[in-house]
């Protein structure tokens, strides 16, 4: 079932600067959704526009089946945001902070929300302190647990780790993953995208305005990914058989290694390489496979777009 609704979306500047163009999306409920994309392809003012913080030029957008503009409302009492931008007021406690952004959402004090939200954080040491005093990556904290105190259906993180310490991303990607248990869908953009795979269930993909890709993560890793067969040989060859040419291999330079590339499905000749290599009289005495990861995806797609895929 859709939580996210996103229906000829567009976003013009300046009547020329087209930041967004004819986006169609929906997202599931209790998903977590990876939007990945190069710098300037509009993934944070996708996210602006979504959470009323930018106003869109044509389009709709719905949030559990409120209107994001007639409806603001409701809608926005259903979202939080953690943006890359440590806007937080310097002169409040950590704790007046959350308070107060609880209260913003038009919902009453709950003590026992606040302290585990600072427990999970590992604020709760440092609740009566000022922000001010707090270090860049405590602020981040800050800004992750003012968002969670609103309780939101859906919780945008955009650029949520960027530029914290190990510490950190290790704890907030362990709240990702109770949030996601309670039901929260979580819509993530990070430049981390070894994260995105670890814990995205779809990819959507933007560059230049436009979605280009939106999948299951297990099937883009599936359709898209390859893996590559190393075969290190006992003695040195100058050559690939002539045999083996089929199979389009490769050499390395020092004449120990064959690699066979191939796509993941589409099925192999994996046996047939080795019987004829045996054939030809070669002693194998290393094998190695290697799948492509998100990140080598991404970077084909970007630089490739004919092998655009989508899932809507």
């Amino acid at each position: 079932m859709a939580i996210l609704s996103i229906e000829n979306l567009s976003k013009i500047y300046d009547h020329k600067i087209h930041a967004l163009n004819n986006i169609f999306l929906s997202i599931n409920k209790g998903e977590v959704f990876a939007l990945l994309g190069p710098n300037g392809a509009g993934k944070t003012t996708l996210i602006n526009i979504i959470c009323g913080l930018t106003n869109k030029t044509t389009g709709t957008i719905t949030v559990n089946g409120y209107d994001t503009v007639d409806q603001c409302r409701q809608t926005r009492k259903l979202i939080s945001l953690v943006p890359q931008e440590l806007h937080l007021d310097p002169f409040i406690t950590v704790a007046q902070t959350c308070i107060d952004a609880r209260g913003f959402f038009g919902k009453k004090y709950n003590e026992k929300l606040l302290t585990d939200i600072l427990k999970q954080l590992s604020l709760w040491d440092k609740r009566d302190e000022k922000v001010q005093k707090l270090s860049g990556g405590m602020k981040r904290r800050v800004l992750i647990a003012k968002a969670l105190m609103n309780e939101p259906q859906i919780l945008f993180l955009d650029e949520p780790t960027a530029g914290v310490d190990v510490e950190l991303r290790t704890s907030m990607w362990n709240l990702v993953r109770k949030l996601k248990e309670k039901g929260t869908t979580i819509i993530l953009t990070t430049h981390y995208i070894e994260e995105a795979e670890e814990m995205a269930d779809t990819i959507g993909i933007i560059n230049d305005g436009h979605i280009t890709t939106v999948a299951p993560k297990e099937d883009l890793m599936k359709e898209l990914g390859s893996k590559e067969l190393i075969i290190t040989l006992m003695t040195k060859i100058q050559k690939i058989p002539d045999a083996l040419h089929t199979y389009a291999l490769s050499l390395s330079e020092d004449g120990y290694e064959i690699t066979y590339e191939y796509k993941k499905t589409t099925s192999t000749s994996i046996t047939a390489i080795l019987s004829s290599l045996k054939n030809e009289g070669l002693k194998v005495c290393d094998i190695e496979t290697k799948e492509s990861s998100l990140e080598e995806i991404f970077v084909d797609l970007i630089s490739n777009p004919k092998n655009l895929i989508s899932h809507s």
